[in-house]
């Protein structure tokens, strides 16, 4: 598996699927190695996908500091992993938490920055309302798993601590919930790094001066956003998009927060005229 080292000493390991212009895609959770995120519904027939494991995640090694888990620091990774790839402008996708680097990035290097898209972005920094209560209520509510992962969030939300109730809330975050979902599921709970996760968040981020910098952004982007995902909810999607000159928003109808399970042609189709020329 290809390695480079971060500036700080940290090593970061990626690896290759498909032939074709490069796209360099970042993975969310946070805290998660990029294996999750398969070839995005088989974006790798036409897009060589470099697929980064953030530090402290998969294959990659854990940061010295203990600031080093921060979603800048992630950013700052991405224009490492730029230079070692020989690209002069890259193209760049994050999802969930992983927009978040990704926007991070493109504000702190526009002209580096080629085509720029948000798959089921986190709306961790937009300021929009938690809406995963009201989305989970709209839809699954005829399955017999439903009620409990209602039941599973809402404790969830009042602050309980029980790591059983994330595996039962699970379900709601697929606009499918079968076997393969579940297997998604199980697989990508497993690789969580908890350190990566818990100290992805800035505690001093300033929203405005992000906002202001991604107002300069001259890439093309795209927002792209599941119907049915209560992480990413429906007004993140906007405000995000609002963010980035001539953004496109997509919606995703029937799709969660992992649209390329739930839908992959529509997936695919999406992504591939977000990156068309």
């Amino acid at each position: 598996m290809p390695e480079l080292v971060a500036p700080d000493g940290t090593r970061l390991a990626y690896r290759v699927l498909g032939e074709g212009p490069v796209l360099v895609c970042h993975p969310g959770g946070p805290g998660r190695p990029a294996d999750y995120l398969g070839d995005l519904g088989g974006l790798s027939a036409c897009r060589r996908l470099v697929l980064l494991d953030p530090r402290g995640t998969g294959r990659s090694g854990r940061p010295a500091e203990p600031d080093g888990y921060r979603f800048t620091r992630l950013a700052a990774d991405l224009e490492v992993l730029r230079h070692h790839l020989g690209l002069e402008r890259m193209d760049l996708l994050g999802h969930s938490a992983g927009a978040n680097v990704a926007l991070a990035y493109a504000a702190a290097h526009p002209e580096r920055t080629g085509r720029l898209i948000l798959l089921t972005p986190s709306a961790r920094l937009t300021g929009a309302p938690d809406e995963m209560a009201a989305v989970a209520a709209r839809f699954h509510t005829g399955e017999p798993w439903h009620a409990e992962a209602v039941t599973a969030l809402a404790a969830l939300g009042a602050g309980d601590t029980d790591p059983a109730l994330e595996s039962k809330i699970e379900p709601l975050l697929y606009g499918r919930w079968d076997p393969s979902a579940a297997e998604h599921a199980a697989r990508s709970a497993a690789t969580v790094a908890p350190a990566a996760r818990d100290g992805f968040d800035e505690p001093d981020f300033d929203r405005a001066a992000l906002v202001a910098a991604l107002g300069r952004v001259t890439a093309r982007a795209a927002v792209l956003a599941g119907d049915r995902d209560p992480v990413t909810g429906t007004v993140a999607p906007r405000v995000i998009a609002s963010w980035l000159p001539g953004a496109r928003l997509d919606w995703l109808p029937g799709c969660g927060h992992f649209p390329w399970l739930d839908d992959p042609v529509r997936t695919f189709t999406a992504l591939d005229a977000a990156l068309a020329d």
